[in-house]
C-alpha cells in the first residue's frame, strides 16, 4: 500500500506552527491524487485547507497512532520524522515524566531540572545483567550494554556524552562512572572507583563555570578511560581534556562567572591557612567581577571548597601540593589587579609600589623588576640587532593576560595529570571504557574561535557516529538475509575539508598568525578569495567582519575578531624566562621545555585532510587550532577503535523550570545532535522490524481460520502479509524479523483497529437486540398478567346477584361455625394426647435422671475408693522413695558425726591420760608426806633418847656432886658451866629440828597450792566436757529417736522379712555381752570405791596417831622445857606443831576431793560407754535394714526371672508360628538360644554374687563374734587391772579403735550394697531393652511372613545409641560421613538426617567417655568438613540442602540431649536418659546455628539464582492469558546485537515447576517445615519485587492487559501453595505489592472517587510507585485512555499525607527476611539405629 493512500478521513497529520513547531490536525476527506486541497481539523476545532501540488502532492506527514505515542524507542514508531520524534518525547518527558528515550543507538536524555528517584544503588543493581532493550531507557542502561559488551566482544567501549551547555552532560557521565564503581568493584584495596568519582569535584572546580544558560558548565572536554583487568574488574583511570576555555579566565560576560576554585577560594580567605595568600572578595578582583553576579543561587563556595580539599586529600595529593595550587590561583587573581597605566606616546608602565605586583611576585617568588620591565616592552630580534620596544597599554594588557591564561593552563594540565597518577594502580590494564564529555553544536548570537572549535569537534563525531550507524544497519540487514541497498545518508566530510583541508580555514589561520602584521581582517579577506566557491562557505551580506558555515546541524555565522589572538596563545618569551627562573619549584617546572612525544595508536582511523603543521623553532610553534587538530584526531583514532554509544543531552527549556518543554528549543538541539539524522537513515530503508512471534501476537485478528490453524506461525505471517499488503516492496522476511517501510505498521494497526471496532460493532449489536427482547419479553409478560386481572373483573361482575351474595354469605357463617367446632373437638383431643404424652414423657425423664444420678453416685464411690487407693500407692510409693533419700543422706550425716566423736574421743583420752599422770604424781607426794612423817618420827626418838640419857647422866652427876658438894666447891662452878653448855646445846638441836618442821610445813603449803590449782583447772576442764557430752548425748538419743522411729516404719514396710532379721539378730550377740561387761565394771567401781574408803581411813589413822604422837612429844617436851627457865618458846613450839597438823588435814581433804572427782569421771566415760553401745545398736538395726533391702532387690530379681523364663515360655510357640521361613526359623531360634544362655548364665552370676553376699555376711558375723571375744578379753583385763586406772584407759582406747573399725567396715558394707543396687537397676534396664528388642524382632518377623521379602537380620543386642570409633578413625569419619558424601546415591534410601545421628552418636561416645580432647577434635571436624563441603559446593542446591537439613538436625540433637530442662519436656525416658552428662556444648551449638545461617543464604542464594533468570519471562512477558496480547512495536534496542534470544521460553508453569522441584528435594531431605516454609516466603518475596521492579523500569509492561495476565500468574502461585499446603508460610503476603501493582493497572483512573479508591487500597506501594506506575500507564490499542496529568496530581496530593511513606521507587530485592531455627524435638531412638554398610563406616562399633 502506498504511503498517499494512508491519507483517509480520521487519520491525523503534522502540519508547521510558528509557536510549537509542530500541530496536529485530522483529515476530513479523503486525499486523492489529484486533489489540490487537504480539508483538515484543528484541534481547536477550526477548519484548515491546505494547498496541495497536484502534479508532486507535498503532504504533511502523518502523525502515528496512540497506541505508537509514548514509546521507548523512536524507531519503533511507524512515520519517522521530526514532529514525530518531537511528539513523541514531549508526551514521555510532561506527561509520564520519562527523561530518557532511545532514538536506535542514541539515548536522548532532557535534563529535568529536578532530583528524581531513578539513580539508588538498587536501580544500578535492577539495570545490571539486563539486555539493553529489556529495560525502560536509562544512563545505567547504556553502561551495562558497555560492561557486557566488553568481554563479549573483547573490544574497548566508549560513551560519547555531548549537548549543549545545561543539558545534563556532566551529570550524565558522572552517573555512567558512578555504574562502573558500583557494579565493577577493584581488584586492589586502593578504593580506585572511590578515586574516580572523587576526581569529578576538582575537575569541576578547576574547568566549570556560572554561564548565563547553565550554572555548573563545563568549560573543557573531558575523556576518561576507566581501565579494567582481566577479570573486568576496575583497575584505574585516566583522564584526557580538550581545549579549556582560557579566555574565561581573563573576562566573562554579564552574568557569568569565572571558574569555580576562585571564589571558593575568596570565600575561605579569612581561614588561617589562606592569609598568607593576601586574598580578598571575590567582587574585588578583576578577574572575578567582570560578570557582575558573583553569587550562584543554592551554591555555598565555603561548603565547596571543603569538598574539593577533602576530594585532593582522598586523591594523594597532600598538603604541599594543595597550597602550591592554591598559591599559584591567588597569584592569578593578584596579576588580574596589577594597574598598569598609560604614559603617552605608545608607552606603558606599572606603579612601582603595585601591592598586587608585589603579592603576584611574592607568591611565585619572581623577580618584579624584570616582570614589570616586559610586561611594558617587547624584545624584536632582527637580523643585525635586537631591539627592545615599548608597548602602549592595549598591548601591555594583553600580555598580562596571556600570562595569566598560561599558567592557569599549565596548572589546569599538571592537576589532571596529578589526578592520573593518583588514579593509576598497580597492575595490567586489559580492556577500558572511555567516557567522553563535551561540547555540543553551539551557536550563538556572536560566536568566536571557541565556537568554530566546537563545532568542528561535532562535526568530527557526527561523520564517525554516522559511519557507526551506517553499519550498524548493513550488519542487520546482512544477518537478516535482507538485500542490501545503498542509503543515501548525510555525509559531512565537505565540511571537514573545508575546515582542515590543505587552504582551508585553519591553514589559512595557521598561516596568517607567521605574519607578524596579520590581523583577523586579512585573513577573513583570504577566506573569500580562497573559498568563495565553496557551497559551504558564505559571506553575509550585513556584515565584513564575518563568515557563515554550513554545518551538519545548521548555519552558523563566525565572528572573526579575535581569531589570531585566541589561535596565537600570544606569550612574550621574556615573560616566560622569568617565570621559568622562579625559584617556586612548582611554578618553574611549568615552563621547562617539554620533549616532543609521538603517540602510536591503533585502530581504524579517520584520514584528515591534511597532514598536522610542524613547527620549525620556537618562533614557529604549534597553534591553538593545530594541538586542537593533533588532540582531535587522536580522540578519533581512540574512538574509531573502540564501541561507540552515545548519549545526547536535551535542554527542555532555557529557564531551567522542572518539566517544562519548549519545544522550538528542543528540535534545534535534535537537529545539531545528530537524532533526526539518525531517524532519516532508518526512515529511508525498513524502519519498523516485527520478530515472527511479535507479530503473530499482535495481527492474530486478522488471520483467517484457515491460516490460524496453521501450525507453522513463521509461514503464517508471510501468508497473512502477502494477503493484506499487495506491493511485496513495502516488507521484507528475515530470518527472525519481518522488515517494514515507513508507514506500513500504522497500516496493519488500522485494519486491526477496523476489525476490532467491526467485531465490537458486532458485540454490540447483539447485546443490544438480546437486551431489546429480554425488555419485550418482559412487557409481553405484564401485558398478559393485566389482561387476566381485568377480564377476571369483569366476569366476576357478570355473574355475581344479590341472592347468591346471600347465598353465599350463608354458606360462609355456617362454614365458620362448623369449622370452629371441628377445630375445638381437634384441640381437646390433641391437648388430651399431649398431656398424656408429657406425663410419661416427664416420668421418663425423672427415672432417668434418677437411675444417671444412682450410677453417678456409685460412680463417685468407685472414684473415692479408687483414688484413695491410688493416693495411697503414689503415697508409699513416694515415702519409700524419700526414705531411700532420707537414709542415704542421713547415714552421711552420721559417718560425718562418727568421725566428729572419734576425733572428741581422741581428745578426752588424751585427757584422761593426762589426768591419770597428774594422780600418780599426787600419789607419789603422798608418799613422799608419810616417809617425811616417819623421818620426823625416829628424829624424834633420838631426841627422846638423848633427852634421857642426859637426864640420867644430870642424875648421877648430882649425886655425885651432892656426895662431894662439900669437898669440892668449886667443881660445883664448872659443873654449872657444863650444865649451861649442855643446855645451850639441847636447845640449839632443837631449834634446829623446829626449823626443819617450819620447812616442811612451808613446802607441803606450796605443794597444797600447787595442787589446788591443778585440781581447779582439772575440775573446769571437766565440766565442760561433762556439758558438752550432755549435749551430744541429748541429741543422739533425739536422732536414735527419730531413727527408730525410722527403722519402724521400715519394718512395718518389710514385715515379710522378719525372719531373717531375728537370724541375723542371733549372729549378733554384742550387746548383752557390753552390757554384762558394763555391770561387772560398776562392779568394779564399788570395790573401788571401797578401797579408796579403806585407804582414807588408814590416811586418817596414821594422821590420829600422828597427831597423837605429836601431843603426847609436845607434852612430853612441856615437861620437860618447864624445867628450863624459857617457858614461852615451848608455848610456841606446840602452836606450830597443830599448824603443822592442820595443813596435813587439808591436803588429806583435798586427796579425797580429787578421788571424787575421779570417782564421778569414771562414772561419765562409763555413761559414754553405754551410749557407744547404744550406738552400736542403732548401726546394727540399720546393718538389717540395708539387708533387708537387699533381700528385696533378690525378691525383685527372682521375679523378673521368672517372668523372663514365662516370656521365655513363650518363644517356642512364636517359632512354630514362623516355621514356613526356615532361614528367618533357625536364626531366631539359634539368637534365641544364645539369649536363652545368657540369661542361664547371667542367673548364675546372680546366684554367685548372692552366695559370695552371704559368705561375706557370714565372714562378718564371724567377725563380730571374734570382737565379743575381744570384748571378753578386755573385760578380764579390766578386771585383773581394777586397781590401775592407767589399765583402764587403755582399754577404753582400745574400744575406741573397735568401734572406728566397725564403723568403717559398716560404711564399706552400705558402699557395696548400694553399688550392687545400681547394679541390679543396670540389670533390670537391660532385661527391659531385651524385651523391647524381642518385641521389635517378633513383630518385624510378623510383617515379613506376611510381606513375604527377604530375611530379616538378626535380633539386635541391647544398644546404648552410641557409636565407638578410634582417635585414628576420626578422619576416615569425616572423609566418609561429611566429605564423600553425595546427596544422590546411597543417602537416597535412608532415613532423613542419618549422618547428623551418626556424628551425634560419636559425639555421646566422646561424652560418656568424658574424653574432652577427643570431643572439640570431633567437634572441630565436623565444622570444618562442613564448611569444606559448603564452599567447594557452593552452587549445589542438593548438596546445600542435604547440609542445611543435617546441619539443623545436629543442632536440634544437641539441644535435646543437652539436659537442659527447656529442651527435656517433650522427651521420652530413654532420651533423658541419653542426655549428655560432662560436658556443655553450648559454645558448640552457638556455632553450628551460625553455621546453619550461612548455609541457609548460600542455600537461598542458589535458588534465586536459578529463579531470576525466569521470573520476569514468566510473569510479565509471557502471555498467560489465551486471546489478551499486549505486544506492541519494538524499537532498535530490542534487535540489536545485545539481545540474545533464549532457546528456553520461560512461563509461570516453569516458576512451579521450579518451586515444586525446590520443595521435593528440601522435603526428601526431612528438612523442617518451619525452614521450608522461611525458603518459600524468600522466593515469593523474590519474585515479588523482581517483577514490581522490573514493572517499575518498563513502561511496556504498565497496561490494563499486563495487569490481568500478572494477576493471573499470582493465582497460580497461590494455588501452588495450596497444594503444598503452605499457607502457614505467609509467602503469598510478600505478593501483596505486586498483586495491587496489578489491580492499579487494571482499575479506572479518571475521576475523584477513582484517585480516593487507589489511594485507599494500595496501601503496599509509596507514594512514589503509584505516581511512577500512573504515568507509565501505556494503552494497548484504541480502546484504552492514558491517564491524564490532572489525576496523576489529584492521586499525589491524597497521597501527599500519607504516614510512614517512603521515597524509595524500586523494592530491595536483595533483602533476605531473619532466619529462625525452631526446636523440634526428634522421637526417633538413637539405640535402634543402624549404620548402613554402603556408608563404608564399619570402623564405627555400636556400643
Amino acid at each position: 500500500m502506498s504511503l498517499l493512500e494512508l491519507y483517509t478521513k480520521y487519520n491525523r497529520v503534522w502540519i508547521p506552527d510558528a509557536e510549537h513547531v509542530w500541530k496536529s490536525a485530522e483529515i476530513l476527506k479523503d486525499f486523492h491524487f489529484g486533489d489540490n486541497i487537504l480539508e483538515l481539523l484543528l484541534e481547536d476545532g477550526t477548519e484548515h485547507h491546505l494547498p496541495v501540488d497536484p502534479s508532486n502532492p507535498q503532504l504533511p506527514p502523518l502523525r502515528n497512532p496512540d497506541i505508537l505515542v509514548g514509546e521507548n524507542d523512536l524507531t519503533a514508531l511507524s512515520y519517522l520524522h521530526e514532529p514525530a520524534v518531537l511528539h513523541n518525547l514531549k508526551v514521555r518527558f510532561v506527561e509520564s515524566r520519562i527523561i530518557y528515550t532511545y532514538c536506535g543507538i542514541i539515548l536522548v536524555a532532557v535534563n529535568p531540572y529536578k532530583q528524581l528517584h531513578v539513580y539508588g544503588d538498587a536501580i544500578i543493581h535492577a539495570y545490571s545483567g539486563q539486555n539493553m532493550g529489556d529495560m525502560d531507557p536509562h544512563i545505567f542502561a547504556v553502561a551495562e550494554e558497555a560492561y557486557k559488551q566488553m568481554p563479549r566482544n573483547q573490544k574497548n567501549q566508549s560513551i560519547i556524552v555531548s549537548g549543549e551547555s545545561g543539558a545534563g552532560k556532566t551529570v550524565s557521565a558522572r552517573y555512567a562512572m558512578r555504574y562502573f564503581a558500583v557494579v565493577s568493584k577493584s581488584g586492589s584495596k586502593t578504593n580506585v572507583e572511590d578515586k574516580v568519582l572523587a576526581s569529578n569535584p576538582i575537575t569541576e572546580a578547576i574547568g566549570n563555570a556560572k554561564t548565563t544558560r547553565n550554572d555548573n558548565s563545563s568549560r573543557f572536554g573531558k575523556y576518561t578511560e576507566i581501565g579494567f583487568d582481566r577479570r573486568y574488574r576496575i583497575i584505574g583511570a585516566n583522564m584526557r581534556t580538550y581545549l579549556l576555555e582560557k579566555s574565561r579566565v581573563v573576562f566573562q560576560a554579564d552574568n557569568e562567572r569565572n571558574y569555580h576554585i576562585f571564589y571558593q577560594m575568596c570565600s575561605c580567605a579569612h581561614l588561617p591557612e589562606f592569609e598568607h595568600l593576601r586574598l580578598l572578595a571575590a567582587d574585588e578582583f578583576e578577574y572575578t567581577s567582570m560578570g557582575g553576579d558573583i553569587r550562584i543561587e543554592g551554591v555555598d563556595d565555603k561548603k565547596d571548597m571543603e569538598e574539593t580539599r577533602q576530594t585532593f586529600s582522598l586523591l594523594g595529593l597532600k598538603e604541599d601540593f594543595q597550597s602550591d595550587v592554591f598559591k599559584v590561583l591567588a597569584a592569578i587573581l593578584h596579576l588580574g589587579n596589577v594597574e598598569i597605566r598609560n604614559s603617552g606616546d605608545a608607552h606603558s608602565s606599572v606603579p612601582p609600589g603595585d601591592p598586587h605586583l608585589a603579592a603576584f611576585c611574592e607568591l611565585l617568588s619572581a623577580s618584579a623588576e624584570g616582570l614589570v620591565r616586559w610586561l611594558c616592552h617587547r624584545r624584536i630580534v632582527l637580523v643585525a640587532e635586537t631591539v627592545v620596544k615599548p608597548v602602549p597599554k592595549e598591548r601591555a594588557v594583553s600580555a598580562r593576560d596571556a600570562l595569566a591564561k598560561q599558567i592557569y593552563a599549565h596548572l589546569f594540565d599538571c592537576i589532571i595529570k596529578r589526578i592520573n597518577t593518583a588514579l593509576q594502580v598497580p597492575g595490567q590494564q586489559h580492556a577500558f571504557i572511555g567516557v567522553l564529555d563535551i561540547y555540543g553544536f553551539e551557536t550563538f548570537d556572536i560566536n568566536s574561535f571557541e565556537q568554530f572549535c566546537i563545532n568542528y569537534a561535532n562535526e568530527k563525531l557526527q561523520q564517525q557516529f554516522n559511519l557507526h550507524v551506517f553499519k550498524l544497519e548493513q550488519e542487520e540487514y546482512m544477518r537478516e538475509d535482507i538485500p542490501w541497498t545503498l542509503i543515501d545518508f548525510y555525509d559531512n566530510q565537505p565540511v571537514i575539508d573545508l575546515i582542515e583541508a590543505k587552504m582551508g580555514i585553519l591553514d589559512l589561520l595557521d598561516e596568517e598568525c607567521l605574519f607578524p602584521q596579520g590581523t583577523d581582517q586579512s585573513w577573513l579577506q583570504k577566506l573569500f578569495n580562497y573559498l568563495d566557491a565553496n557551497p559551504l562557505f558564505e559571506k553575509p551580506r550585513l556584515s565584513n567582519e564575518a563568515f557563515v558555515i554550513q554545518h551538519f546541524a545548521d548555519k552558523v555565522e563566525y565572528q572573526c575578531t579575535g581569531f589570531l589572538e585566541k589561535n596565537r596563545d600570544a606569550l612574550y618569551e621574556e615573560l616566560v624566562d622569568i617565570l621559568r627562573d622562579s625559584k617556586f619549584p612548582f611554578l618553574a617546572n611549568f615552563f621547562q621545555e617539554e620533549k616532543q612525544s609521538s603517540v602510536n595508536s591503533k585502530g581504524i582511523k579517520v584520514r584528515p585532510a591534511r597532514p598536522g603543521v610542524k613547527a620549525a623553532n620556537k618562533q614557529l610553534r604549534t597553534s591553538v587550532g593545530d594541538k586542537f587538530c593533533s588532540s582531535l584526531s587522536l580522540l578519533m583514532e581512540t574512538l574509531n577503535a573502540t564501541t561507540p554509544h552515545y548519549v545526547r543531552c536535551i535542554k527542555p527549556n532555557d529557564v531551567k523550570l522542572p518539566f517544562e518543554y519548549d519545544s522550538r528549543r528542543v528540535v534545534q538541539q535534535l537537529r545539531a545532535c545528530g537524532v533526526l539524522e539518525t531517524i532519516r537513515i532508518s526512515a529511508q530503508s525498513y524502519p519498523s522490524r516485527w520478530t515472527y512471534i511479535e507479530f503473530y501476537s499482535r495481527y492474530s485478528i486478522l488471520m483467517s481460520n484457515q491460516e490460524a490453524i496453521l501450525s507453522d506461525k513463521k509461514q503464517t505471517c508471510k501468508n497473512v502479509l502477502q494477503r493484506l499488503i499487495q506491493d511485496p516492496n513495502q516488507y521484507k522476511f528475515g530470518r527472525t524479523k519481518i522488515f517494514f517501510r515507513a508507514g506500513q505498521v500504522a497500516y496493519l494497526e488500522k485494519l486491526r483497529l477496523d476489525r476490532l471496532r467491526g467485531a465490537c460493532a458486532t458485540i454490540q449489536k447483539h447485546v443490544r437486540g438480546w437486551c431489546q427482547r429480554r425488555k419485550y419479553l418482559r412487557m409481553r409478560a405484564a401485558a398478559i398478567i393485566l389482561q387476566q386481572y381485568i377480564r377476571g373483573k369483569k366476569s366476576i361482575r357478570k355473574t355475581v346477584s344479590a341472592a347468591a351474595l346471600k347465598q353465599g354469605w350463608a354458606t360462609l357463617v355456617i362454614q365458620r361455625y362448623w369449622r370452629g367446632y371441628r377445630m375445638k373437638q381437634i384441640f381437646l383431643v390433641v391437648r388430651l394426647a399431649s398431656i398424656t404424652i408429657q406425663a410419661f414423657t416427664r416420668g421418663w425423664m425423672a427415672r432417668k435422671r434418677y437411675k444417671k444420678m444412682i450410677e453417678v453416685q456409685k460412680a463417685l464411690i468407685l472414684q473415692k475408693y479408687a483414688r484413695a487407693w491410688l493416693a495411697r500407692r503414689r503415697f508409699q510409693t513416694m515415702r519409700r522413695l524419700v526414705i531411700n533419700v532420707q537414709l542415704s543422706f542421713r547415714v552421711q550425716q552420721l559417718r560425718k558425726k562418727v568421725e566428729e566423736q572419734n576425733k572428741e574421743n581422741r581428745g578426752l583420752m588424751e585427757r584422761l591420760t593426762h589426768l591419770a599422770s597428774a594422780n600418780s604424781h599426787t600419789v607419789d607426794r603422798l608418799q613422799g608426806l608419810e616417809a617425811q612423817l616417819e623421818k620426823s618420827n625416829s628424829q624424834k626418838a633420838s631426841v627422846e633418847a638423848r633427852e634421857k640419857k642426859v637426864k640420867e647422866d644430870a642424875s648421877l652427876t648430882t649425886a655425885q656432886l651432892q656426895k662431894e658438894i662439900d669437898a669440892v666447891k668449886l667443881e660445883k662452878q664448872n659443873l654449872e658451866k657444863r650444865l649451861d653448855v649442855s643446855i645451850k646445846e639441847a636447845q640449839e638441836s632443837f631449834d634446829l629440828i623446829k626449823r626443819n618442821l617450819q620447812e616442811e610445813k612451808e613446802y607441803e603449803a606450796r605443794l597444797r597450792k600447787i595442787a589446788e590449782n591443778n585440781i581447779d583447772i582439772q575440775t573446769q576442764d571437766h565440766e565442760r566436757e561433762v556439758e558438752s557430752l550432755k549435749e551430744e548425748i541429748k541429741r543422739l538419743k533425739e536422732e536414735r529417736v527419730s531413727l527408730q522411729r525410722k527403722i519402724e516404719e521400715g519394718g512395718q514396710v518389710n514385715s515379710d522379712l522378719q525372719e531373717q532379721l531375728v537370724q541375723l539378730t542371733k549372729h549378733v550377740k554384742v550387746i548383752p555381752e557390753l552390757r554384762r561387761d558394763l555391770n561387772k565394771l560398776q562392779n568394779q567401781k564399788n570395790s573401788m570405791d571401797r578401797k579408796m574408803k579403806q585407804q582414807s581411813e588408814q590416811a586418817r589413822a596414821k594422821m590420829n596417831d600422828i597427831t597423837r604422837q605429836l601431843r603426847g612429844d609436845v607434852v612430853e617436851e612441856d615437861v620437860v622445857l618447864g624445867q628450863t627457865p624459857d617457858d614461852s618458846e615451848e608455848i610456841d613450839e606446840g602452836d606450830d606443831l597443830l599448824a603443822s597438823f592442820d595443813g596435813l588435814q587439808k591436803a588429806i581433804r583435798i586427796l579425797e576431793n580429787r578421788q571424787k572427782e575421779l570417782k564421778e569421771s569414771h562414772e561419765t566415760q562409763v555413761e559414754g560407754l553405754n551410749l557407744k553401745m547404744d550406738h552400736l545398736q542403732n548401726e546394727n538395726s540399720k546393718l538389717q535394714n540395708l539387708f533387708q533391702e537387699k533381700s528385696n532387690l533378690n525378691e525383685n530379681i527372682r521375679q523378673e526371672v521368672a517372668r523372663l523364663s514365662s516370656e521365655n515360655s513363650v518363644l517356642p510357640e512364636l517359632k512354630l508360628q514362623a516355621s514356613e521361613l526356615q532361614r528367618q526359623k533357625q536364626e531366631l531360634e539359634s539368637h534365641l538360644e544364645v539369649q536363652s544362655r545368657e540369661l542361664a548364665e547371667k542367673t548364675e552370676e546372680i546366684t554367685t554374687i548372692f552366695q559370695k553376699k552371704i559368705q561375706e555376711e557370714s565372714s562378718q558375723r564371724r567377725h563380730f563374734e571374734e570382737k565379743a571375744e575381744e570384748l571378753e578379753e578386755l573385760k578380764t583385763e579390766l578386771q585383773g587391772r581394777v586397781e590401775d586406772l592407767e589399765d583402764e584407759t587403755n582399754h577404753l582406747k582400745r574400744q575406741l579403735l573397735m568401734e572406728s573399725e566397725a564403723k568403717n567396715k559398716l560404711r564399706q558394707e552400705t558402699s557395696q550394697l548400694t553399688a550392687e543396687n545400681m547394679d541390679f537397676e543396670e540389670q533390670l534396664d537391660q532385661k527391659d531393652r531385651i524385651i523391647k528388642k524381642l518385641q521389635n524382632q517378633i513383630k518385624s518377623l510378623q510383617t515379613s511372613q506376611k510381606a513375604e521379602q527377604t530375611p530379616t537380620p538378626a535380633i539386635p543386642k541391647d544398644y546404648l545409641g552410641m557409636l565407638e570409633y578410634k582417635r585414628e578413625d576420626e578422619s576416615k569419619l569425616i572423609q566418609n560421613i561429611i566429605l564423600d558424601l553425595k546427596p544422590k546415591g546411597v543417602v537416597v534410601n535412608v532415613i532423613p538426617g542419618l549422618p547428623a545421628y551418626i556424628l551425634f552418636m560419636c559425639v555421646r561416645h566422646a561424652d560418656y567417655l568424658n574424653d574432652e580432647v577427643k570431643l572439640k577434635s570431633l567437634m572441630s571436624g565436623i565444622i570444618s568438613a562442613v564448611k569444606k563441603v559448603i564452599m567447594s559446593h557452593r552452587k549445589d542446591f542438593e548438596l546445600l540442602s542435604f547440609w542445611l537439613s543435617n546441619t539443623y538436625q545436629l543442632l536440634n540433637c544437641l539441644k535435646q540431649y543437652s539436659g537442659e530442662e527447656e529442651f527435656l519436656k517433650q522427651n521420652t525416658p530413654r532420651q533423658k536418659k541419653n542426655c549428655l552428662q560432662n560436658f556443655d556444648l553450648s559454645e558448640h551449638r552457638q556455632i553450628f546455628s551460625d553455621l546453619a545461617i550461612q548455609i541457609y543464604h548460600q542455600f537461598v542464594s542458589v535458588m534465586e539464582k536459578t529463579l531470576t533468570p525466569a521470573i520476569v519471562p514468566a510473569l510479565l512477558e509471557h502471555e498467560s492469558l489465551q486471546g489478551f496480547s499486549s505486544m506492541k512495536p519494538t524499537g532498535f534496542r530490542k534487535r540489536s546485537n545485545s539481545t540474545c534470544e533464549d532457546s528456553e521460553t520461560h512461563t509461570i508453569s516453569s516458576i512451579v515447576q521450579q518451586l515444586s522441584v525446590f520443595h521435593s528435594i528440601m522435603s526428601q531431605h526431612g528438612m523442617e517445615p518451619g525452614l521450608i516454609n522461611q525458603a518459600v516466603k524468600q522466593m515469593f518475596f523474590l519474585v515479588g519485587a523482581t517483577t514490581l521492579n522490573n514493572i517499575m523500569l518498563r513502561k511496556d509492561m504498565c497496561s490494563c492487559r499486563k495487569g490481568m495476565q500478572i494477576r493471573c500468574n499470582i493465582s497460580y502461585l497461590e494455588e501452588w501453595l495450596k497444594e503444598k499446603e503452605l499457607q502457614s508460610s505467609h509467602a503469598i503476603d510478600t505478593l501483596q505489592p505486586l498483586s495491587q501493582a496489578a489491580w492499579l493497572l487494571q482499575v479506572n483512573k479518571s475521576t475523584d472517587d477513582d484517585a480516593k479508591e487507589i489511594t485507599d487500597k494500595c496501601t503496599e506501594l509509596n507514594p512514589v510507585q503509584i505516581v511512577k506506575i500512573l504515568n507509565s500507564y501505556t494503552p494497548i490499542d484504541d480502546f484504552e485512555k492514558r491517564v491524564t496529568s490532572s489525576f496523576v496530581r489529584k492521586v499525589q496530593s491524597l497521597l501527599h499525607d500519607r504516614d510512614g511513606s517512603t521515597s524509595q521507587l524500586m523494592l530491595d530485592s536483595d533483602y533476605r527476611f531473619q532466619v529462625t531455627f525452631p526446636y523440634r524435638p526428634s522421637s526417633q531412638a538413637l539405640e535402634l539405629l543402624q549404620v548402613p554398610s554402603s556408608l563404608h563406616l564399619g570402623f564405627l562399633t555400636r556400643i
